[in-house]
């Protein structure tokens, strides 16, 4: 009896983490399973790499651009309402795109705007998840570090999950029907956040009180709660350096995804379970990475773990695809790089939790995230502009190349000596009457 009082009370005490890291894990499974559908219904209709280029940009425009936006907004409403919110629109225009089809009805332009309401919505849906971790992690009593690491195992399993379901049902049955399966996971999302968190997550943050006359009206203007997330990052290099190095990681990454895999595919003749193949080794694998960073990341030092990662999850994957080896060996060495990647992101997620104050995790995160995400609308316009122009194994090498340096240059900069500056501290926090500067160099 007293074992299972303590096993129900630790059910209990894990429910926060555990929802949050549920609803990640349909939301983005779901979204992966699209992420193969949507292209290769343009690629095998129109034949165009360009134009599903085109369908990527006008899906992660929005994205990117809402994103920067919502960070106020997500404070304000509260993490927990935007996300069900979120998931609601985004399932519902996702299953927009099979019923116009059946129906006749889709055209490349109707196709394109539903494109752009799901990545809308989706952006601030995404945003409001991610929020929520820290104070998830709190309330369940998980060091950080092992919050991120298992909230990076979640999402390597929706890139896991999504990919090989995606690849396997756009194979045997169509892309429409990967469509409907990415409208059910929002669904399932939604229910998650609106029943399964307790009552008090995810409720909006109290604003710090300035010391101004006109401190009421300031603290509740949008555009000065976005200025503030502005000016505590000016204050924080390495976030800084970070973001910046991620932008261009992250473009590269969408190029990969949305164009040069699906042409590979095609012109190899593996056909769309090869996609699903490849991009689930990689995650497989980056699961297991993320397992073993969720046990063992808060005792190793945290900028070589970072930068060898890098080394293996960057360039290796573009340059495999440029050879004549065989599938498994491709899928082996992109395997290994997965490895590498599963360490990636629970040092990030620890880095930046670090450092942000709760009350304006919102607004800092979403422009962070802005930030990063900034490229991926043009990865695969880019990418489709180069395997147009030059084919694909010279746009493979050349995106290999682009990232080898990126990840192993900004290496070298100082601010990467901060990387440990916080370790054990938890979230970063502020007096109820700190400026932006004084809770950054208190979290410094």
């Amino acid at each position: 009896m007293g074992y299972e009082k303590r096993d129900t009370g630790s059910r209990a005490r894990l429910r926060p983490l555990g929802g949050v890291l549920a609803a990640l894990l349909v939301a983005h499974s779901g979204t992966r399973v699209s992420a193969i559908a949507i292209p290769w219904f343009v690629l095998v209709t129109t034949g165009s790499a360009t134009q599903t280029g085109l369908v990527a940009f006008c899906e992660m425009g929005p994205y990117v651009v809402v994103k920067a936006l919502a960070g106020p907004l997500v404070d304000r409403m509260g993490p927990r309402r935007i996300s069900w919110i979120a998931d609601v629109v985004s399932a519902a225009a996702a299953l927009l795109i099979p019923f116009l089809h059946a129906e006749g009805m889709l055209s490349f332009g109707v196709l394109l705007g539903l494109v752009a309401v799901i990545g809308t919505v989706r952006s601030p849906g995404d945003l409001a998840k991610d929020v929520m971790i820290p104070e998830a992690a709190e309330l369940s009593r998980v060091p950080l570090e092992r919050a991120t690491g298992l909230q990076g195992v979640f999402e390597r399993l929706a890139g896991t999950v999504g990919p090989a379901a995606g690849g396997a049902l756009v194979g045997l049955v169509g892309p429409m029907v990967g469509l409907g399966v990415n409208a059910a996971c929002f669904v399932l999302g939604s229910l998650i956040i609106a029943t399964a968190l307790p009552r008090s997550m995810g409720r909006p943050q109290k604003e710090p009180v300035e010391k101004s006359e006109d401190a009421h009206d300031a603290q509740r203007g949008y555009w000065h709660s976005f200025r503030q997330g502005f000016a505590f990052l000016r204050t924080q290099p390495v976030l800084l350096t970070l973001y910046a190095m991620l932008g261009i990681t992250n473009l590269l990454d969408a190029a990969y995804v949305a164009v040069l895999i699906p042409v590979w595919a095609r012109e190899s003749g593996y056909g769309p379970a090869a996609i699903g193949l490849v991009l689930a080794s990689f995650s497989i694998a980056a699961t297991v990475g993320s397992l073993v960073a969720a046990a063992v990341a808060h005792r190793l030092r945290r900028r070589p773990v970072f930068f060898i990662g890098w080394l293996l999850a960057g360039a290796p994957r573009f340059l495999i695809l440029t050879t004549d080896a065989p599938l498994w060996c491709m899928a082996a060495v992109i395997g290994i790089g997965g490895l590498g990647g599963g360490f990636i992101n629970p040092i990030i997620g620890a880095v930046t939790y670090e450092r942000i104050p709760q009350e304006m995790m919102g607004r800092v995160q979403g422009i962070g995230d802005a930030v990063t995400w900034a490229g991926i609308p043009f990865g695969g316009l880019l990418a489709g502009a180069a395997v147009a122009g030059t084919g694909l194994a010279p746009a493979l090498l050349t995106a290999g190349a682009v990232y080898f340096l990126t990840t192993n240059l900004a290496g070298l900069r100082p601010e990467w000596r901060e990387m440990d500056r916080h370790r054990g501290k938890g979230r970063a926090g502020r007096s109820p009457d700190a400026t932006p500067a004084e809770s950054a160099s208190s979290a410094s």
